[in-house]
């Protein structure tokens, strides 16, 4: 096969041209029959759905999740490769378009790994052991005394090599084994290794193809226009001004608004701002963030159904000291970097789309019934994304491009613009925390109880009648290790018919931030240690303890006495996708501004797959926390969404990111999520530290101490 250093400048601009990239990169044609020029008719052995060889030795790994930035197309590959025993460097990889044959490809919850480690490490033992069997069989020797090595079968007992490509023929007549034996991880050549990722170098000189940057014949730009106001209908619509803009070509009706046609975007976006529309504003044209606030007020007044109990809350104990909070959270927008986008083309009753989807399943799905075809007649093509964050878990902008490109006849690019994205997506569902608690005359924690009042994402979007105990608001807040006697957790629905939706981390983002601020409260009321205090209330044997212990001597935490005057350390723990974080925030607050100036993060994953990416996950994680608990907040007016861009919903800047200390747990439990991991010990782990530095509680977000 040929190196990517080998391919001539024509053969590059040729894959570019035809697949949207090159060797790593996202295609949306086989790679292999364009790089490796593997001949008329090669053998191909495909033992699995995310694997196959040809012939000539070319190993092609087809990845089924997406690549937002978190670098799944260099992790998934390396399962594979680390049981197939290829070499690294000689792989191709495969995008795979939305095909339920994959078991899920939804990439969100921190699962890509998780849901993955055993299926793909199957397919790749697999695949070396039929090719070992083949060579076997070829040389009339016994299995064991054949061994796989980069790409070759060797006969240990002279040496003899046969290639991967040499074996496909006889490979793809064999029964494909079950129950293959995986290797133990300290065989592992691969993984654990801080492998480089292999999108970056193409991102780095700008020839990663993006949903944004997808070019096909003959294609159109698009732009809508929607009602201002949450779920607002259009009534009418003239399009008589917009059709007379240069470049316009068509102006049609669709579910979500009124969309424009034009022969480039900046066309499309200048005809889409002379329509005229009339519309119906729907039921949320008085509501306001205050409405919801007053909402949340008045249900967290009730007693809420019961998630979890343990003891009795309400017995009152002699000398006890009451500890009682109220917290509050906001709306939060995803805000990626790169806007809504889609390539569609419907043509002869089939639609054939170029999405930056995080669900391209549901993209499939959603599209089908929106054009009243079968699922068999759409098809998506996943792209690199510039960030997604649970964002393009939702399929609206996919259906929205399928609509315009059959009401014009043409395949189309929509783009929606910042302001769209901001003021029309889904949002992160805001919340109040009632959190109570005691101490007894030792200085002991004897009570806990969480009250959760917000809106329920599966609720609101997919299941009105859900029994309250399968509600999702009580995510990050049951299964608590505090070893506390008397607990209670409990949550109460709130309906705000403002479009919700997951967020990274989704409900981690919320309850921790009231738990763990609290805890430090709690701690407080002891006059105890915050570190000292969580890690008396954990098991000896808990992996969460072990990562707040690492943390803690990594920080080198000493209580807020030590430290000068504005500054302060906070800590604090999360227990989430099957991994354990702590984390240890420095900030310093002068003339009531907070300056974080270093994050201490400690993460227990289980086995580490790549290191360099649960590094850069969790750096990325706390630059996301730290946008959210400083700046992030959307609010609502006249049943529209306030904010419209960057000015007026901020993100963190690079002079404002804190230094990051890393540090990782070594062992070999099994693979745990990291993604989301980082988020939901930030906040309070700041919010701890501004109160160690100030003695101001920061009960509601974003931060405010002025």
């Amino acid at each position: 096969m040929k190196k990517l250093n080998e391919i001539k400048r024509r053969e590059f601009i040729k894959v570019v041209g035809l697949s949207g990239g090159g060797l790593f990169l996202a295609s949306y044609v086989p790679l292999q029959n364009v790089l490796a020029k593997p001949g008329d008719d090669p053998k191909i052995f495909t033992p699995s759905v995310f694997l196959k060889i040809d012939s000539n030795g070319v190993v092609t790994i087809i990845v089924h999740r997406s690549e937002m930035g978190q670098g799944v197309k260099t992790a998934l590959p390396m399962l594979i490769a680390e049981e197939l025993e290829v070499d690294w460097k000689n792989i191709l990889l495969e995008q795979a378009d939305a095909d339920r044959k994959y078991g899920s490809q939804t990439t969100g919850g921190s699962t890509s790994i998780r849901r993955n480690w055993e299926p793909l490490r199957i397919a790749g033992a697999t695949a070396r052991i039929m090719l070992i069997t083949a060579a076997a069989n070829k040389w009339n020797a016994a299995i064991e005394n054949c061994e796989a090595e980069k790409g070759f079968v060797i006969n240990k007992l002279n040496n003899e090599k046969l290639s991967y490509g040499d074996l496909v023929e006889d490979a793809s007549k064999l029964p494909v084994p079950k129950d293959v034996k995986l290797k133990d991880p300290k065989d592992f050549k691969l993984i654990g290794k801080r492998v480089h990722r292999v999108d970056t170098p193409d991102k780095i000189y700008g020839k990663a193809i993006f949903g944004i940057d997808v070019v096909i014949p003959g294609m159109l730009y698009a732009a809508v226009k929607r009602c201002p106001t949450i779920n607002g209908k259009v009534l009418n619509f003239d399009g008589t001004i917009a059709k007379s803009v240069t470049g316009v070509s068509e102006v049609v009706q669709i579910s979500s608004g009124v969309a424009v046609v034009a022969n480039s975007t900046w066309r499309a976006f200048n005809g889409r701002d002379k329509l005229t529309i009339a519309c119906v504003a729907g039921p949320n044209v008085a509501k306001s963030s205050e409405d919801i606030h007053k909402e949340l007020v008045n249900k967290s007044k009730t007693d809420g159904f019961v998630f979890e109990k343990k003891g009795d809350v309400s017995k009152s104990i002699e000398d006890e000291e009451l500890v009682e909070s109220i917290y509050e959270v906001p709306f939060l927008a995803h805000a990626p970097m790169e806007p809504m986008n889609c390539v569609a083309k419907f043509e002869e009753g089939k639609a054939e789309l170029w999405a930056p989807t995080q669900n391209p399943q549901n993209a499939r799905s959603e599209v089908a019934k929106a054009l009243g075809i079968s699922e068999n007649d759409v098809t998506v093509h996943v792209t690199l994304m510039g960030g997604g964050f649970g964002r393009r878990l939702v399929s609206d902008f996919a259906v929205e491009a399928a609509e315009i490109s059959r009401a014009s006849g043409k395949p189309v690019k929509l783009t929606w613009t910042r302001e769209e994205d901001m003021k029309f997506g889904w949002y992160r569902p805001p919340s109040m925390h009632v959190l109570k608690g005691s101490i007894d005359k030792k200085n002991n924690p004897i009570k806990f109880s969480h009250h959760v009042i917000a809106p329920s994402i599966t609720q609101m979007r997919f299941a009105p009648n859900l029994p309250p105990q399968n509600y999702d608001i009580q995510e990050g807040t049951v299964g608590l290790e505090y070893q506390i006697p008397n607990m209670r957790i409990a949550g109460t629905t709130i309906k705000t018919n403002v479009p919700i939706s997951w967020l990274r981390s989704v409900y981690n983002t919320q309850n921790p931030f009231a738990i763990e601020s609290f805890i430090d409260e709690m701690a407080y009321s002891a006059n105890k240690d915050p570190y000292g205090f969580r890690r008396d209330l954990l098991p000896d044997d808990s992996r969460l303890k072990n990562v707040l212990n690492v943390a803690a001597q990594k920080s080198g935490w000493k209580t807020e006495k030590n430290l000068p005057k504005g500054k302060g350390r906070g800590i604090a723990l999360f227990k989430g996708y099957d991994s354990f974080c702590a984390q240890v925030a420095e900030v310093t607050v002068k003339n009531n501004k907070v300056k974080v100036d270093r994050v201490v993060t400690v993460i227990d994953c289980g086995i580490v797959v790549n290191p360099d990416l649960v590094e850069s996950q969790m750096e990325g994680s706390i630059a996301f926390a730290l946008s959210a608990a400083l700046k992030g907040e959307i609010t609502i007016e006249g049943g529209a969404v306030k904010q419209s861009n960057f000015d007026d919903y901020e993100i963190l800047t690079y002079n404002e990111m804190p230094v990051v200390e890393f540090h990782y747990i070594k062992n070999t439990y099994s693979v745990g999520g990291v993604g989301e991991v980082g988020v939901p010990p930030c906040a309070p782990a700041v919010c701890n530290a501004i109160f160690a530095a100030t003695g101001k509680r920061i009960r509601k977000l974003p931060i405010r101490l002025s």
